[in-house]
């Protein structure tokens, strides 16, 4: 081994094509993927879903009242009755007043609403409420029931770009995860 001289420090130059080809091949396997914005839609909407409907049972602990949560495919709605007559607020005064969103909540910002975003697509589960102790029952259920049909877990997917996430919904606690 040949000896070195001071001042030769560096790489040698099949370490530079090395590192070359692999941030290449990192680049064209990653860039597009991290790049791609439906991914951090699917993420960001789902984490949306999952804090309304977390929002719904502390709700409906505080308010000593039952709230329903409204999962059409279209969107996700807070309300203290079945057909939305009486809209749950928002904890900042107001939803997200994307596009989407004021087209599927009629063009309200101060109800605990959200719609899909375009190119995103959310899974349709029927309609529940969360009791004044924060049990989930079925819509169906009467709401002085004591005994609930809300039985299996619920998963809520929000899905797009390839990428789909699932919220879930414990039955008895309404653990929202």
């Amino acid at each position: 081994m040949p000896r070195l001289r001071a001042g030769q420090f560096g790489f040698t130059l099949v370490e530079l094509v090395l590192v070359i080809v692999i941030v290449g091949i990192l680049g064209a396997v990653a860039a597009p993927r991290f790049f791609e914005r439906r991914t951090f839609d699917v993420a960001g909407y789902s984490q949306q879903v999952t804090s309304l409907i977390r929002y719904a049972q502390k709700q409906a602990i505080a308010q000593n009242r039952n709230v329903f949560v409204r999962l059409d495919g279209f969107g996700v709605a807070l309300c203290y009755d079945t057909n939305c007559a009486v809209k749950v607020v928002p904890p900042a005064r107001s939803n997200s007043g994307s596009a989407a969103t004021l087209a599927r909540c009629s063009n309200l910002t101060g109800w605990a609403c959200e719609g899909v975003p375009d190119g995103l697509a959310i899974s349709a589960a029927p309609m529940f409420f969360f009791d004044p102790a924060g049990r989930p029952f079925n819509a169906s259920d009467n709401a002085a029931a004591i005994t609930s049909t809300f039985v299996g877990r619920l998963a809520v997917r929000v899905s797009g770009g390839g990428i789909s996430l699932d919220t879930l919904v414990e039955p008895e606690t309404g653990f929202t995860r």
